[in-house]
């Protein structure tokens, strides 16, 4: 006999529906797995077998025994298909009704006794589900929360495969259980700006950062604060939107970080620098998200920037400017999301205190040269805004609180909520978005920025993207400030940062 039953592969950070195809028939016993699958797909011959055999079915094995996993094409990994496997070879058996597969999405992985263990990927299966038509999923208890994120969709949590048979076989099912939902764990404390001493032109930097989403170097010697303003971004960025926060918890679970809730905070991702090249973008015989992915919609901090290995480094060209990884393997290309906004940190020399003004720097010019050219000029022109961190005085670090970050997040808002306004006719949420005509549009330079942008391009040699980016930070300046106009005082600041605490000469 023969029966089709439904589950779900995760590609990168989409789902594609996979059809599982069961077909007993007389001849010499055995158990055949198709449909290009790895090696965890197919060990599910051996859990399959002693859950059927562990929870009472009386499956018969003297025959021959396809299980085909549609398309064919398709890469295969995990055991999230061991679930509808098993339920298929049960209806291809005849011990339940092969009618009501059809509409259900069955995903697990099973234990030897039959129960169901939690999967990776169930977020952006749910999804893909309720895009398909798919009426109803039958999840693992443990992903019972992640699935019912997604609206429109019956989600039943099952512990064992009994359970799981008894609702995919079944004519008409029960409503779905209401889940209550989870604890939310305490909010994790964020540093307050009001810690930082002194570091006005960093703050400045950090707040228009924040305003913009544009890309930050904080140059500086040790214990400057630089990692500690780094670390205070996350305080004064606004929230997730809906949209964000489904896109951001489902590339979360398609890397294995299941969820309970939908992820409202930014995240902010901070890799050693040992990480390799497939450890940050991604990658893998079958693509999985890397740290530029996790930090989708996000932050990505890189401290001690030189000392990440330079092909590291080259790697984050593509996905700075076009939001996206694209990675390619021999089976096929997958493309990762990656919208994130890049802080860096770094020394100016080798020993640190190059242009410190309180120690001497010990390193030579040759040194300072080649540690600098660590970071490439297209990787820098890819930078918005250099601020420099310098040793903090006596007087500033025993000085009085500075600003909360409170009152800056509340400028960050207005200045965010006013790019969104513009949202429909630009197409993009944040000024370190624009592109093309909209920036031409949105952020024209006054008769005097013209001037100081055409001394800029003349005298210090600024590419075409580089102009472009002042023009964005020129942009999120105004408003900032609540100005419609892109005043010459505002491509002035702009072009300040674009030197500032990092001599490329």
């Amino acid at each position: 006999m023969f029966a089709t039953s439904l589950t779900a592969a995760v590609v990168g950070v989409d789902a594609h529906l996979v059809r599982v195809e069961a077909d007993t028939a007389p001849g010499f016993p055995k158990f055949t797995l198709v449909g290009l699958p790895d090696s965890a797909v197919r060990e599910s011959q051996e859990r399959i077998r002693a859950a059927l055999r562990n929870c009472g079915y009386g499956f018969k094995w003297d025959r021959r025994i396809t299980v085909n996993l549609a398309p064919a094409s398709l890469r295969k990994a995990g055991s999230s298909f061991d679930l509808a496997a098993a339920v298929g070879l049960l209806a291809a058996d005849g011990s339940l009704s092969a009618g009501p597969l059809g509409g259900v999405l069955l995903v697990g992985e099973l234990a030897l006794d039959g129960a169901v263990r939690p999967v990776a990927g169930v977020l952006p299966m749910m999804l893909m589900a309720r895009q398909r038509g798919i009426r109803a999923a039958i999840v693992p208890a443990a992903n019972g929360r992640e699935a019912r994120v997604v609206a429109g969709l019956d989600v039943y949590p099952v512990e064992a495969l009994p359970d799981a048979v008894a609702l995919a076989g079944a004519d008409t099912r029960p409503p779905p259980p209401v889940i209550t939902p989870a604890p939310l764990p305490p909010t994790p404390t964020v540093p307050d700006l009001s810690d930082v001493r002194g570091q006005l032109l960093a703050r400045r930097a950090l707040e228009i950062a924040a305003a913009g989403g544009h890309n930050l170097l904080l140059t500086g010697p040790p214990g400057s604060g630089k990692t500690m303003l780094a670390r205070r971004l996350a305080g004064i960025l606004p929230p997730l939107s809906l949209e964000e926060a489904i896109e951001t918890t489902a590339t979360h679970s398609a890397a294995g970080r299941p969820f309970d809730a939908l992820i409202g905070q930014r995240p902010f991702r901070a890799p050693h620098h040992t990480a390799s090249d497939a450890a940050l973008v991604g990658g893998g015989p079958v693509p999985r998200p890397g740290e530029v992915s996790l930090a989708h919609n996000g932050v990505l901090f890189l401290d001690e920037l030189p000392e990440f290995r330079r092909n590291v480094l080259e790697t984050l060209r593509q996905p700075l400017e076009e939001g996206f990884v694209t990675v390619s393997r021999v089976r096929g290309t997958v493309r990762l999301p990656a919208r994130f906004q890049l802080v860096a940190a770094m020394n100016l020399c080798p020993c640190g205190y190059g242009g410190s003004g309180s120690a001497g720097c010990r390193c030579t010019p040759r040194q300072v040269h080649a540690y600098r050219a660590r970071i490439s000029g297209p990787l820098l022109d890819r930078i918005d805004l250099l601020a420099e961190v310098p040793a903090i005085p006596y007087d500033e670090i025993n000085g009085p609180p500075t600003e909360p970050s409170a009152a800056v997040a509340g400028r960050v808002m207005q200045a965010r909520a006013r790019q969104l306004d513009r949202l429909p006719a630009t197409g993009a949420r944040t000024n370190a978005a624009l592109e093309g005509a909209p920036l031409r549009e949105v952020a024209a330079a006054d008769e005097s920025g013209r001037r100081l942008l055409a001394a800029a391009v003349d005298r210090l040699g600024l590419t075409a993207r580089a102009h472009d980016r002042v023009l964005r930070v020129a942009r999120t300046l105004a408003d900032l400030e609540g100005e419609r106009r892109i005043l010459g005082r505002y491509v002035a600041e702009a072009l300040q940062f674009r030197r500032c605490g990092f001599d490329t000469a």
